[in-house]
């Protein structure tokens, strides 16, 4: 998995693409990003995927915050991401939430 930040000049936020490479989802043949952001709606936003697998979405984030989230991979599957900035222990059970910090 790979997060790309973009921080445009004179702008309070931050571009940020989440990718979900094939290899974590070959199987898949959808995978939504859900996180706090966009207040745990699982269809809220889908990713989008590429001819190669690689699945992907784009979202602006206000900067100097820190944004739990997880991949949920056909509608069942919930993933984290092996390169989030800090993991933290779910409300909901015994697991982790990945978090990005913008």
């Amino acid at each position: 998995m790979i997060i790309k930040k973009q921080y445009p000049r004179r702008n309070l936020l931050c571009r940020v693409t989440f990718k979900l490479p094939g290899e974590t989802a070959d199987f898949a043949k959808i995978a939504y990003l859900v996180g706090d952001f966009n207040d745990w709606d699982s269809w809220a936003t889908p990713m989008k995927k590429s001819k190669n697998g690689i699945f992907t979405a784009t979202i602006n984030l206000e900067r100097g915050r820190e944004y739990e989230f997880l991949y949920l991979i056909d509608k069942r599957h919930w993933e984290l991401d092996e390169k989030a900035d800090k993991y933290v222990r779910s409300h909901f059970g015994d697991c982790d939430i990945s978090v990005v910090v913008v």
